[in-house]
């Protein structure tokens, strides 16, 4: 199936890129793929070696002609986004990524497709493997676990590198410059409840909600794609209110930097009750399909009987629950008044899991400006502290500010004009990069970001664009060409 990948050009490129779509290599779950990274650069006779948090660094001598030139880190994560259809049987734990070519597009068949960040690994390893690239010296740097926690930037101690100039290969349009990210925190609230006995006289159903876009929960927040756990909040609260809705479970969304597609929750209604909760509940869903129709159009909301669970939530941490759900935020809290279209600070709502006496909400904050973050963090922690709710904060990382003075920077962006013909568009982003973090042990490092043209990141419509990968390639081999003298 990947063959036809391989015949695409460049074929340096795509050849890399299947070879390491072959290696599973979810976030948290690397081990095999470092192990395919160090044996690759062993193989090429580099200075190889793994730090001591799993992070893989080849190191490669400047090309004939280039020894004058700053030693440059070509950087990028070697995990993924592991996510894929209810209806797609894969396990990402065991199997390689299943691409096919789409017109001017690679897919994945039901699955993320590993693009981010896989074309940055694949074009450093293909570098790496040439005989015939003009290059400095270079400093190849493989993170792990940028996905779910960048505890590889994190872990990665000062004195390892000595470049001067990076090149995170990390941003998902090929006309953006990228200077600048968000940081962002993980918000967490937890309680457990005390299991009921369901009343007698109750019909039991599940409610689904399913076909969301999803997406990546920085670069797409601002989009007003649909979150399936607020959809599914929206049905909980008005059945609780209107006809005493009890929750049994609720199962919703996945990965945290992912926008939620889909959700599940068992509930019970007075049997009584039954005629009147299904007209409400068509009337609702009609309502809430007509507001997502364009950018939603394959949203799906079904309702169906099933057998009646035998435990209920407690009803008033029920109605907490449903309450602080409906007012936590999610979405864009803050567009910058800075740069114009930046999201500045935003929250998703990422997980929601209600089981056998135990609440887990799971959101991920972002923000460019750090004290806005610590303003929405610290407004999520009141919402849920209110319902009685443990809230915890982890993972905290720090935006990457802009310098608009960089070296390199004038760099590519002279290079991409006198390439296109047009200017680049010089911006931050509102995802998090692993540059804020890793300029914290490496503060004299010139940082930069860019990367070939990529839909779809952190869900199963993820697909890497050919003809933008070709332009991509071509401006990498010209940037080495141009790193400016010692």
């Amino acid at each position: 199936m990947n063959t036809e990948i391989r015949q695409l050009e460049p074929q340096e490129l795509w050849n890399k890129f299947a070879d390491l779509n072959a290696v599973p290599r979810p976030s948290k779950k690397e081990e095999r793929v470092i192990a395919f990274m160090k044996e690759f650069g062993e193989k090429l006779g580099l200075e190889t070696f793994e730090d001591k948090v799993g992070n893989v660094i080849i190191k490669k001598p400047a090309t004939a002609g280039m020894q004058n030139r700053k030693t440059v880190v070509m950087q990028s994560h070697l995990d993924m986004v592991h996510q894929k259809n209810n209806d797609t049987n894969f396990d990402f734990d065991t199997q390689g990524i299943e691409m096919y070519v789409d017109g001017d597009w690679v897919r994945a068949k039901g699955t993320t497709l590993g693009a981010d960040n896989g074309l940055g690994v694949a074009t450093i390893m293909a570098i790496l493997e040439s005989n015939t690239i003009p290059h400095p010296a270079l400093e190849a740097l493989f993170t792990i676990d940028e996905e779910t926690g960048m505890t590889g930037a994190k872990g990665l101690e000062g004195g390892l590198l000595e470049g001067e100039i990076l090149l995170n290969l990390d941003t998902e349009e090929d006309d953006e410059i990228g200077v600048g990210c968000a940081g962002g925190i993980d918000v967490t609230a937890t309680r457990t409840y005390t299991e009921e006995e369901t009343p007698e006289f109750k019909t039991g159903y599940k409610i689904t909600v399913k076909g969301l876009q999803g997406g990546h929960s920085g670069m797409d927040i601002h989009r007003g794609f649909g979150n399936a756990n607020k959809l599914m909040n929206r049905l909980l609260f008005d059945g609780f209110e209107n006809f005493g809705l009890r929750i049994s479970e609720i199962d919703g969304g996945s990965l945290r930097n992912a926008i939620p597609r889909e959700s599940n929750a068992l509930i019970a209604i007075d049997t009584m009750n039954e005629e009147a909760f299904a007209t409400e509940m068509e009337e609702m869903i009609a309502d809430i399909t007509t507001e997502y129709k364009t950018i939603e159009p394959n949203l799906t909301i079904e309702i169906t009987k099933v057998e009646t669970p035998k435990l209920m939530m407690d009803l008033g941490v029920q109605e907490g629950l449903t309450r602080a759900l409906y007012a936590a935020c999610n979405g864009v809290y803050r567009m910058s008044p800075d740069i114009p279209d930046l999201v500045e600070t935003s929250n998703n709502i990422a997980r929601v899991i209600v089981k056998d006496g135990a609440i887990k909400i799971g959101c991920l904050t972002r923000s460019s400006v750090e004290s806005s973050k610590w303003d929405l963090a610290n407004m999520l922690r009141a919402t849920f502290e209110l319902t009685g709710c443990e809230v915890e904060f982890s993972g905290d990382y720090p935006g990457w500010k802009p310098n608009m003075e960089s070296d390199i920077l004038k760099v590519l962006s002279e290079l991409y004009t006198e390439m296109n013909g047009k200017n680049a568009n010089v911006a931050a982003c509102h995802a998090g990069l692993e540059c804020g973090i890793l300029g914290q042990n490496y503060p004299e490092m010139d940082m930069i970001s860019f990367g070939p043209t990529i839909r779809g990141a952190h869900s199963p419509d993820e697909r890497a664009q050919i003809s933008s990968a070709q332009k991509y390639w071509k401006y990498v081999l010209e940037i080495l060409k141009h790193i400016p003298k010692k």
